[in-house]
């Protein structure tokens, strides 16, 4: 695989990203190993972007190991500071026979909301009310939660027997 290229602004938004993340992946001072391929893999397919520590006082063969990876995993190095290594790979796109396998949707799910409900005394703060709205009803602009009513078919248009 070849190593993934990102533009000088997308890397900076990466970075900022990355800033508050913690190391997934520690590499021993006896280099790079298969497992550890497998599991810096495994994390960048599930998180899209990992801190990779690096244990050992050679720079250069951090670097080494920065490029075995992305070369050999198709990722992008982000950023490398110290014995920190940041990398990134998109999640891959969804086939198309996983979306066909998908079921199709009833209804919609229940769904919480956060209603403000003004209070009666104009001196006291409005409250705030999470609520639990089902797929067969709606909020209105009161903040009252109604019910969806069954659609009323025409009397005129009733099958005829």
């Amino acid at each position: 695989m070849a190593t993934l290229e990102l533009t000088p602004q997308y890397r900076s938004e990466l970075r900022a990203q990355a800033h508050g993340l913690k190391p997934v992946v520690l590499i021993g001072e006896q280099g790079l190993n298969p497992a550890n391929l497998a599991e810096i893999d495994r994390a960048l397919t599930a998180h899209e972007l990992i801190k990779v520590r690096v244990f050992g006082d050679d720079a250069a063969a951090r670097a080494q190991i920065q490029q075995t990876v992305c070369d050999t995993l198709g990722a992008a190095p982000v950023q490398a500071i110290g014995k920190l290594l940041v990398l990134y790979r998109p999640k891959p796109k969804a086939s198309a026979r996983t979306e066909s396998a998908a079921p199709a949707k009833a209804g919609k799910a229940p769904r919480r909301i956060k209603l403000v409900v003004p209070s009666k005394s104009p001196t006291h703060r409005p409250k705030v009310k999470r609520v639990t709205v089902l797929g067969n009803q709606r909020v209105t602009a009161s903040g009252k939660i109604k019910r969806a009513k069954p659609r009323k078919t025409s009397v005129k248009k009733s099958p005829q027997t």
